[in-house]
């Protein structure tokens, strides 16, 4: 069993995920953001009622949720055929395509990872109403924060625009309720996570604040060993072994992430490689009157340009072509700065790395368009449209380039260029407050 660690006694004390400076993040008022003073990484914002609004509006995301999945997304009609899809026929018609694999990534991304957070949060805020909030809350929220970055339905609107938009001039196409039931719920998700406080729920989650009852050991001063932050809660605590236990959410700590540059090249390597069949192989395959017209992703952009659609050609172009390959290459300058120690241009890498970690997910707006596509355009031998190979490619490159991010431990950067440099809490800078 790992035992714990022990938390510091300041509970204002904060490792930077950017740069691994330790400081003092003193509460904030409501509009208020707290930022790193040597990376600009921001370390918290202070909010107004946030636990209150948060419930609120995950309950209303949560019914909207609900309906979007049951309701009508989109119809089609052309030739005196018509026919109207939901959420699920996307993944349907891939299954029935030998692509499920694919179709689990789209379900998981825009139904079940969505779900499981609403549910997840809805559970802790209120179960944290009561006069002692059971432990295994932490176990909730920390399923809740991982399964973040996989929610993806804002992206996944930017999907349907682009098939609404592509089908427009082929094809009568209406939308359903619910279409609108996304744009509704996508901006209420987008509010809900601005004015949940992760900070103010683990600090209502802190054992140590209910020591009386739990029996977990004071908090030390943090001057007898060597500090440690820890990624998931933030809390800094003092490792009693190695390895130690966080006490308060319970995640192994550790200096740094475990082997992050050979994991991340592992990543990045392996993406590189399949971004070649990604965009050589047809992404999707329109079937007309029995011909076949296989279309890659930047034949789909020429596509979009000889239809004059010219800003939705710039929407596709980026999203499906020039982020990955941004990722990569910023990725690349990362791990070769940290494995060389470059001490130039820290701040800006780091700033870079918090880009490209955010800006991945939007890749997925191509993956989500042809499954739409997919779905929509079935009209038997007048025209049909396929998903092709490539769309797995694709789909591959972008979930390695995600993990590749997440395994990038920033701080590295700035430990290979002040190797000398101290990182005890002795050493703690104020953290500057500036408005949001």
């Amino acid at each position: 069993m790992i035992p714990p660690a022990v938390a510091i006694a300041d509970p204002t004390v904060r490792e930077c995920p950017g740069c691994g400076l330790f400081q003092t993040v003193p509460p904030v008022q409501p509009g208020i953001t707290a930022r790193c003073g040597r990376c600009g990484t921001t370390l918290r914002r202070g909010r107004a009622h946030a636990l209150d609004w948060s419930m609120a509006l995950t309950l209303a995301a949560l019914v909207l949720l609900v309906i979007m999945c049951s309701a009508t997304l989109m119809s089609v009609s052309t030739a005196g055929i018509s026919h109207s899809i939901g959420l699920f026929a996307g993944p349907e018609e891939l299954v029935r395509r030998n692509m499920a694999a694919l179709a689990l990534v789209i379900v998981f991304t825009i139904v079940l990872a969505p779900l499981g957070k609403l549910i997840g949060t809805i559970y802790v805020l209120a179960r944290l109403r009561e006069a002692e909030p059971p432990r295994h809350l932490r176990r909730v929220f920390l399923a809740v924060q991982r399964l973040t970055p996989w929610s993806m339905l804002e992206v996944f609107v930017f999907g349907v625009f682009v098939a609404y938009v592509k089908l427009g001039d082929s094809v009568q196409i209406g939308l359903g309720y619910g279409v609108f039931a996304l744009l509704v719920l996508t901006f209420i998700l987008v509010w809900a996570d601005g004015a949940l406080d992760r900070e103010a729920v683990w600090a209502a989650l802190d054992p140590l604040q209910r020591a009386a009852a739990s029996g977990v050991p004071r908090r030390a001063s943090g001057q007898e060993g060597e500090a440690i932050g820890c990624e998931s809660c933030g809390l800094v605590c003092v490792p009693a072994a190695n390895p130690s236990q966080c006490p308060r959410c319970g995640s192994v700590l550790h200096r740094r992430k475990p082997d992050s540059v050979a994991r991340t090249w592992a990543f990045v390597i392996a993406a590189a490689i399949l971004y070649i069949p990604a965009n050589t192989y047809p992404v999707l395959t329109v079937v007309q009157l029995g011909a076949g017209a296989p279309s890659t992703i930047l034949g789909g952009v020429r596509e979009l340009i000889a239809s004059r659609m010219y800003p939705l050609a710039a929407l596709v172009f980026f999203a499906s072509v020039a982020v990955p390959m941004l990722k990569l290459i910023g990725l690349s300058i990362m791990l070769v700065a940290t494995q060389t120690g470059r001490a130039g241009w820290l701040r800006d890498r780091t700033r870079l790395y918090h880009i490209v970690r955010w800006i991945g997910r939007w890749s997925m707006i191509d993956i989500f368009m042809e499954s739409l596509l997919g779905a929509l355009v079935r009209f038997g031998t007048i025209i049909t449209i396929e998903p092709g190979v490539g769309a797995i490619a694709f789909c591959s490159v972008v979930i390695l380039t995600i993990f590749a991010a997440e395994s990038f431990d920033p701080r590295l950067m700035w430990d290979a260029a002040q190797p000398s440099e101290p990182m005890r809490l002795a050493l703690a800078l104020p953290a500057p407050a500036e408005r949001a």
